[in-house]
């Protein structure tokens, strides 16, 4: 045999075995590779340096509500096209086949530590959990619903703004879920805000940030406008951290950071203290 031919594997014939392609993660922040399972198993937070990554809106609500205490409400609502926007309808059709969601929040009642309340969750994965109509009605009827029942309300934010394919009709969602709010504060309920990676634009601007109490996920970014656009428009350097939760509990606008891990059993000392006995 010649010196250049290497002779065949034996085994599978040359074919290589099929190896998957998600057993391993990367972690954004540090670069430690994370095992899939162990990644699922600490609830999507790395181990090494605690970054929290993006999850959806159901795989939330698992960690947050009592087994078997949720139940969805007004799933059947989706968005339409009011402005008549190029490839809109198209673009909600693709978007609901792909994340098997309605639109870009899930609402509903659970129970968390035995205490009852009215969730909604914003997922990013649809249309970067932004707020057209159908988002800005389940959140109005998950907190109307909130005060019928004399129960507190949790609002989940994780979104990009007001929807720009709704134009004004987006924007009049933050006047409307604030208008609810003010309603069953009036009643004496409490309203807890929990913002996680990323809660910018429209959504900071009106619910996301007049919570009772107002929480935050570690590292997570929390703003209006983006980095860039405030340094262009100040013409200044920004300071350190800079829209980090950490920051915002700096300044004021959070009160306090909780880790994914401890979520449950804050929210439900938190609806203990704050419901009325």
């Amino acid at each position: 045999m010649g010196i250049f031919n290497k002779p065949k594997l034996r085994g599978n014939g040359g074919k290589r075995d099929a190896m998957p392609d998600d057993l391993w993660t990367k972690c954004t922040d540090c670069g430690d590779m994370i095992h899939t399972l162990d990644l699922k198993q600490n609830l999507n937070v790395c181990p090494k340096c605690d970054h929290h990554f993006l999850i959806g809106s159901r795989e939330r609500i698992e960690i947050i509500a009592d087994p078997n205490s949720f139940k969805e409400t007004d799933a059947d609502l989706f968005s339409v096209n009011p402005l008549g926007f190029d490839n809109y309808e198209a673009k909600v059709s693709m978007l609901r086949e792909k994340t098997k969601l309605n639109d870009a929040v899930i609402t509903g009642s659970l129970t968390i530590e035995g205490k009852p309340a009215v969730i909604a969750v914003m997922d990013f994965k649809f249309f970067a959990g932004s707020m057209g109509s159908v988002v800005g009605e389940k959140i109005t009827r998950a907190v109307e619903l909130a005060t019928q029942e004399k129960c507190g309300v949790i609002i989940v934010s994780s979104s990009s703004g007001a929807r720009m394919q709704e134009g004004m009709l987006s924007l009049m969602q933050m006047a409307k879920t604030c208008g609810a709010l003010a309603r069953h504060s009036e009643a004496q309920l409490p309203y807890i805000s929990l913002m996680t990676h990323p809660t910018t634009g429209g959504v900071t601007a009106s619910f996301a940030t007049i919570g009772d109490i107002n929480l935050a996920e570690p590292k997570c970014m929390i703003g209006f406008a983006g980095p860039r656009v405030v340094k262009e428009t100040t013409h200044q350097d920004l300071p350190p951290g800079f829209q980090t939760a950490e920051f915002m509990v700096e300044h004021g606008l959070v009160d306090t950071i909780v880790s994914r891990s401890k979520m449950r059993a804050k929210l439900g000392q938190l609806l203990a203290y704050m419901l009325p006995s």
